[in-house]
């Protein structure tokens, strides 16, 4: 789908691959963004970065774990822009850094209520427009974590697996319509999604080690995003990371698996 003259639903519009997200489709691309976030002013900071492009930008806060505030949201984008043509769901949260034993319930269900349902109360919502269009798209933002599994991010990977198999399968369920799917693979993205989540304390890093863990800007992760649903890709894996250890875990899961764990064992502060 030609982004140019479309309006795009990003979530998570507020920071990170989001904002870039955002910033790109309205700078580069030309499209018209409906951006969706918790927080007014990082909502308010992302249309300010847009500088002159910033009027092609709505912000709308909303909880997108609150199904009711999100079946509202349709009317409020095509009130603003007079249709919508697609959605990226971008918005997601990591868990504590702390092993499945040690993560209480109410960590584990907030990671699946923003992660899943968030996910799917906002296709839910949109889809029906989405298929009156004469071309629209779809994109899911899963993870590395999503195909792999990371130590002490168990439940957040379990989110990310589920938003795979929901976005590949509702890609199937799309075959002969106009709407596209794309899911969406990162790796490790120069964000702060740990502050966001609310976590940052949890992961205690040894920094003399960190710095073999290159991160991918979020604007080029932005760019590849944009590519990937320009050009209708079933899936697209983000990063040097993620696409080197999707060929290691389909040639030999445990032996990808055992690798992460050497990884985070190495990164971890004793």
């Amino acid at each position: 789908m030609n982004t140019q003259g479309k309006i795009i639903v990003v979530t998570g519009a507020g920071n990170g691959m989001g904002r870039e997200i955002t910033l790109h489709l309205v700078r580069d691309k030309g499209a018209r963004v409906a951006a969706v976030d918790m927080s007014e002013s990082a909502l308010q900071e992302t249309v300010r970065l847009a500088g002159e492009n910033g009027t092609a930008i709505s912000s709308h806060r909303v909880d997108i774990t609150d199904k009711a505030s999100v079946d509202e949201l349709p009317a409020l984008v095509q009130a603003t822009h007079g249709a919508v043509d697609g959605i990226i769901n971008n918005a997601g949260i990591i868990q504590p850094f702390v092993k499945l034993n040690e993560l209480p319930f109410d960590a584990i269900e907030r990671v699946m209520n923003v992660n899943f349902y968030g996910t799917m109360y906002m296709i839910k919502a949109f889809l029906p427009h989405l298929l009156q269009r004469p071309e629209a798209h779809i994109v899911n933002i899963s993870s590395m974590g999503g195909f792999l599994p990371v130590p002490g991010q168990t439940v957040y990977g379990a989110s990310k697996a589920a938003v795979k198999l929901l976005t590949e399968g509702l890609h199937s369920e799309l075959q002969g319509t106009s709407v596209g799917v794309t899911v969406v693979f990162p790796g490790a993205i120069g964000t702060n999604i740990a502050q966001n989540s609310g976590v940052a304390g949890t992961l205690k890093v040894d920094e003399s080690k960190a710095q073999s863990f290159p991160t991918l800007p979020p604007s080029e992760a932005a760019k590849i995003i944009i590519r990937a649903m320009e050009q209708n890709r079933y899936r697209v894996t983000v990063g040097k990371d993620a696409r080197f250890m999707d060929i290691i875990y389909r040639l030999h899961p445990e032996r990808a698996a055992r690798f992460i764990f050497r990884q985070m064992q190495a990164l971890l502060a004793k």
